[in-house]
């Protein structure tokens, strides 16, 4: 396994000649382009396949990117029935229901709606981390950046226009999706925080669990398409397996080298690419107010981030 020793470059314990790694601000670029294109890749999915159909093979392409790399790294899967029963509501709350949320969202709204969507995540982190975390006192700069951002959610909306022409559910599953997020790394911060189990152990372990629990509920509510259709087919799979899979594997490689802080900086950058992508790729109209909106979003998330000096 290998040890980061200084940006760019990778050590093996065995002291092998170091090997160059891709800088960092190439996999940066990667990830905001993999994640900003997932919601496109959603929407040609659907067009071939069930929501929930969708998210099964999203998961199971993803699980076999991360049991491959597992196996490179010879790690195993963690142990214990009270970690793998926290992986289980841990897999429902950051894979499975937002995963499949988003997927019915994209059945009648826009993907450059459902990225923009969800931007929200840091708006609604912000919100429970006050009611949930202790530890997590606000400041008069992070409640501005919470009433800015969702200020910016009903530029898009276009709420002085009553909502026209949107779709109530359709947008109210997106940000159900995520607000989903941030409940499942409060959750993870209560229960799973200080194991000692790897990273990739542990999210390998939960995209598994995500993956049985769509296992189950994909032939309840849906049922085997009488025609396999190969573009959307295509869509899933590099969901999966870039979207999911390999997202993973840039994002946490991101946080061990450049810290969280500057890792989930990507957050800002995903509704700008799928908004492009939409637009070019799938002829989504846009007017003013959606980017305009996005940009009040962006800024109000980024606000929330913001942390108080800590007095020497």
């Amino acid at each position: 396994m290998s040890t980061v020793t200084s940006p760019g470059r990778v050590t093996t314990p065995s002291g092998d000649r170091p090997r160059r790694r891709l800088d960092w601000r190439l996999r940066f670029a990667a990830l905001s382009l993999i994640w900003g294109f997932s919601f496109l890749l959603i929407k040609v999915g659907t067009e071939g396949y069930a929501p929930f159909q969708v998210t099964l093979g999203r998961l199971v392409f993803g699980t076999a990117v991360l049991a491959a790399a597992m196996a490179v790294r010879r790690e195993r899967l963690p142990r214990g029935a009270g970690t793998w029963g926290h992986l289980a509501v841990a897999a429902f709350l950051l894979n499975a229901l937002p995963f499949s949320l988003f997927a019915y969202a994209e059945l009648t709204i826009p993907s450059t709606l459902a990225g923009i969507c969800n931007a929200t995540s840091p708006l609604w982190g912000m919100a429970l981390s006050l009611v949930a975390l202790s530890e997590d006192r606000p400041t008069r700069v992070r409640v501005a950046g919470l009433g800015l951002g969702f200020l910016g959610v009903l530029t898009v909306l276009g709420a002085w226009q009553g909502f026209h022409g949107l779709d109530a559910g359709g947008t109210a599953l997106a940000l159900l999706a995520s607000l989903s997020y941030p409940i499942g790394w409060i959750y993870v911060r209560r229960t799973l925080a200080g194991t000692s189990h790897s990273h990739l152990s542990m999210t390998g372990a939960q995209l598994l669990l995500a993956t049985v629990q769509l296992a189950v509920v994909t032939p309840l509510f849906t049922t085997l398409p009488t025609s396999l259709a190969a573009g959307p087919l295509l869509a899933i799979a590099a969901l999966g397996a870039l979207g999911t899979g390999l997202a993973v594997l840039l994002q946490y490689g991101l946080v061990a080298e450049v810290g969280p802080t500057t890792a989930q900086m990507v957050t800002y950058f995903i509704p700008v690419i799928a908004t492009a992508a939409g637009v070019a790729l799938l002829g989504e109209s846009l007017t003013w107010s959606t980017p305009v909106g996005a940009v009040i979003v962006l800024i109000g998330a980024a606000l929330t981030q913001v942390r108080p000096k800590r007095r020497v």
